[in-house]
């Protein structure tokens, strides 16, 4: 199984929703499913599984979750495939359901048990054709590319005023401000926030200063835990989460100085718990989409060690997917972010050229991350990697996610 969650953001780039692509089997390996045998197991939709065996509040706290289906499994048992509340889920269907009345009144079947509908690959030109299955739709995705969006804002405001129109494969930025000024969608979609924004950027706010200062003291090969300490104390926050970290972990508490709770962790707790703390603070002022792939591209990169034949340098990933946005944390290109960061030869080949062993287990994630199952599976089969173990994975980097946020 393949599995993997899209953010869709509103015009605060708060995320509000998630498209979650999931995909059973690898075609690479199985080609004969692209053929005739592409409708084995139709019945079952994999987007659901996957909610119903990992939990809907793994995936996701509190957002929407979109989940692709077929014209054929639109028919399946939806509700006994998962048990997640109806009005969690927002059935995301394709130009395959046509504006016939079998599928019409299936559609209407499952909003009356609370469902919400998207439809997506819809043209302009196929707008009045499709308009009595749009009336049942509450998202319909447009690609902003193609959609003069002033007209279609006219034409969904005076004929389907409900429907919330999302706007996707928003490339950059400067066009999500664009958009957002324009008015007309209610959601965005696209690689925009996973690019750094380095025009009219002058200088590091100084509590990021203090961040990347306490960042290079404990990578130093053996850092002093009396001068970590001593930078923890400058910041209220990571006080308090260490304390509080620390009290939990020993039976008596009663831990009170930060001197202190640094000697009970350690060296190598000290120097994880800190670089995932500091890059979550280092996030505050982006979006909260730009923590979350960070700390999870860092914890999948460990998990994936052992696939990779890299076990011993799990802690090393670690650092290389904390680090993969870090030129979006600082607005700066990734050349200058590493100057005042110090990682590693392999972090920095891997991050700054995209060369090295270290190189092919972030361009992994990367492709993973947008559901890219072409590339993912050619580079499983050239490792000779067992997609269930990613996949595995992959829901257990969610599940420590998750875990790291509540109390």
């Amino acid at each position: 199984m393949f599995a993997a969650l899209l953010p869709l953001f509103d015009e605060k780039m708060a995320v509000k929703a998630f498209s979650l692509f999931a995909q059973r089997e690898n075609f690479l390996l199985n080609p004969f499913l692209l053929g005739t045998g592409a409708n084995s197991g139709v019945g079952q939709i994999n987007g659901l599984e996957v909610i119903e065996n990992t939990g809907i509040k793994t995936l996701a706290d509190d957002a929407d979750i979109f989940v692709a289906v077929t014209d054929i499994s639109l028919f399946a048992d939806i509700e006994a495939q998962c048990k997640a509340p109806s009005s969690r889920i927002v059935i995301l269907i394709d130009n395959s359901v046509k504006p016939e009345d079998v599928f019409m009144n299936r559609i209407k079947d499952l909003r009356a048990k609370g469902y919400r509908f998207a439809i997506r690959k819809i043209n302009v030109s196929d707008f009045e054709n499709y308009r009595i299955l749009l009336e049942l739709m509450d998202f319909i995705l447009l690609d902003y590319k193609r959609i003069d969006i002033t007209k279609a804002r006219v034409y969904f405001t005076k004929l389907l005023p409900n429907i919330k129109l999302v706007a996707t494969n928003v490339d950059s930025q400067e066009v999500f401000d664009d958009l957002v000024k324009e008015g007309g969608y209610t959601l965005y979609e696209g690689d925009f926030y996973r690019l750094p924004v380095t025009k009219g950027v002058e200088e590091i706010a100084p509590v990021k200063v203090t961040y990347i200062e306490l960042l290079n003291v404990v990578n130093d090969v053996d850092f002093d835990l009396t001068k970590a300490a001593d930078i923890i104390g400058r910041d209220t926050a990571l006080v308090v989460s260490l304390l509080k970290m620390v009290n939990r972990m020993t039976v008596n508490g009663g831990i009170t100085t930060i001197r202190h709770a640094a000697a009970m962790l350690g060296q190598k707790e000290l120097k994880k718990w800190i670089n995932t703390a500091v890059a979550e603070k280092l996030c505050d002022d982006k979006p909260g989409e730009v923590t979350r792939i960070s700390l999870l591209r860092a914890k999948f990169a460990e998990n994936l060690a052992p696939l990779f034949d890299m076990a011993g340098q799990s802690s090393e990933l670690f650092l290389m997917g904390l680090f993969s946005v870090l030129d979006i944390i600082l607005d700066k290109p990734m050349d200058e972010a590493l100057i005042m960061v110090k990682v590693s030869k392999p972090i920095e080949s891997a991050l700054l050229r995209s060369k090295g062993d270290f190189a092919e287990v972030l361009e992994f994630i990367k492709a993973y991350e947008v559901a890219d199952w072409t590339e993912v599976s050619r580079r499983m089969v050239i490792k000779n990697i067992d997609m269930d173990k990613v996949y595995e994975q992959y829901l257990e980097s969610l599940k420590w996610y998750r875990d790291l946020f509540s109390e």
